[in-house]
């Protein structure tokens, strides 16, 4: 994070505290220390007796790139050039992948901690003084350097204190008491940075179980994310605040469509790590163990491939079999309460051998425009079909019906039957005709009746006319024939 610290002290007294900093703007001044390379004298003030300055060959500029899920089109590049190159080329790249950032803001701030952290050492001061006040947190002004590019600000980034008082000591009583400061120093405006170090990363996947709260069968979130307890967790709760959201793969992954199934508490999966980066788990698979065990009984399933789910808080399951086994081969289709199949265009199911299709309720066919069913195009077998109707049928055509039958038709009905013909009704036998009634028969016609054989015709008005014409008419009774009528007519 690009974070220094140092220790500070109270001018009087021991408080002491230690200070957390991002920036050099939270060093303190210690004002202008002279350079003073005499150490054969005695010197009562504050000076630097040494100051040797170092440059070196640093990075020049800093690429980051990361990467989010939750915005993947964003490019996430970053870049930042490195100031006071001091006449260096600018060649000099580092491109870091992944970036460990996922938004704009820290992306722009860890590609300048990235920069300043690499080019820490690229100006440097090795000192010695005599002052115990030049300690990491503090700069000062060198002054009186005769190379007067160094008489500028600088601060503190480490020290060693060396101190003697031989007079405590006996056999060496007219030695004084001597203090030297050896310490680092670094051009004022920079901000004191370690070098970027490599993020602790996880050597491969790990097995973990999925969480959730008490009584919970799913629990994820918008993206499908669940939480995990890996099995080294002492303190996990086991719950839904167990871990960070985890992302799960899936077998395909898309705009809108894809598969998706989401772990279920209390399931194995098996969780890797991007880049082996711990913040960024992933779930790659998921496995059977003792208490959940595959559907089917292994090994006498083994060669079947099943995806069955479970009813969501239930004992209840859809299942999608394939039975591979010699001689047996099978797919089988469960579903647990309804079933929807929608076909937007052409639909064509072929069965080589036997079809029974059974329905325990009601069932409801509707065809928008045509309907063919077609019995015994084979040149074998008794190509017949069965129809029956425990209850009632009911058949509405919306146009018109045509029925053939090549050979013979019989209908019998137990009961009443009812026809009804709005407009015209024409029947046509080439042969015989023969109508048997077991009691009564009732013809009405509202206008008139004509019954036609050869040249005989018998025509009967709604006004009362009956008319008989023929060429030859003969009465004959068994008993007698008696007529009335106001008037007859005989020629």
């Amino acid at each position: 994070e690009g974070i220094f610290y140092f220790d500070w002290h109270a001018p009087e007294g021991p408080a002491q505290k230690l200070v957390l900093c991002d920036d050099a703007a939270g060093v303190s001044s210690l004002g202008e220390i002279p350079f003073n390379p005499d150490t054969a004298t005695e010197v009562s003030t504050a000076c630097i007796s040494s100051f040797r300055y170092r440059a070196r060959t640093g990075p020049s500029s800093v690429e980051i790139q990361d990467y989010t899920f939750r915005t993947p089109a964003w490019p996430g590049y970053y870049n930042r050039a490195a100031e006071n190159l001091n006449g260096q080329l600018t060649q000099y790249e580092i491109f870091d992948y992944p970036g460990r950032f996922k938004d704009e803001s820290h992306g722009q701030a860890f590609a300048r901690y990235q920069i300043e952290g690499w080019r820490h050492d690229t100006e440097t001061a090795t000192c010695i003084s005599n002052s115990p006040k030049l300690y990491p947190g503090k700069r000062f002004s060198l002054t009186e350097h005769p190379s007067e590019t160094l008489n500028r600000e600088w601060q503190v980034v480490s020290c060693v204190l060396t101190g003697s008082q031989p007079q405590a000591l006996h056999g060496s009583p007219d030695e004084g008491t001597t203090l030297e400061n050896h310490f680092e120093a670094i051009p004022a405006d920079r901000t004191w940075r370690v070098p970027p170090l490599p993020k602790p990363s996880v050597d491969g996947p790990q097995s973990a179980i999925v969480t959730g709260p008490v009584g919970e069968e799913i629990f994820c979130d918008e993206h499908g994310r669940v939480r995990v307890r890996f099995h080294w967790d002492r303190y996990c709760p086991g719950n839904e605040d167990s871990s960070c959201w985890v992302r799960v793969s899936q077998a395909w992954a898309g705009t809108g469509f894809g598969n998706l199934a989401i772990p279920r508490v209390g399931q194995e999966v098996i969780v890797d790590f991007l880049n082996g980066d711990p913040d960024q788990p992933i779930i790659m698979g998921r496995t059977y163990h003792q208490d959940n065990r595959s559907p089917g009984s292994l090994p006498g399933t083994k060669t079947q491939m099943t995806i069955r789910s479970k009813t969501y808080k239930g004992d209840g399951f859809n299942e999608l079999r394939f039975e591979d086994a010699t001689a047996k081969e099978q797919i089988y289709m469960h579903a647990q309460k309804d079933m929807q199949t929608e076909v937007l265009h052409d639909k064509t199911t072929t069965v080589d051998h036997d079809h029974t299709e059974t329905v325990k309720n009601n069932q409801a066919v509707m065809v928008g425009v045509g309907q063919t069913v077609s019995v015994g195009s084979k040149k074998e077998g008794g190509h017949d079909q069965t129809v029956t109707v425990a209850h009632d049928q009911s058949v509405s055509v919306g146009n018109d019906q045509t029925l053939n039958v090549t050979n013979d038709r019989k209908k019998e009905v137990g009961n009443n039957q009812d026809s009804k013909v709005v407009g015209d009704d024409t029947e046509k036998v080439e042969k015989s005709q023969n109508i048997t009634v077991g009691k009564d028969y009732s013809l009405t016609v509202t206008d008139s009746l004509t019954i036609k054989v050869g040249e005989c015709v018998l025509k009967m008005n709604k006004d009362g006319t009956i008319m008989l014409n023929g060429v030859k008419i003969q009465f004959k009774a068994d008993d007698s024939i008696k007529g009335v009528a106001s008037t007859v007519h005989f020629n």
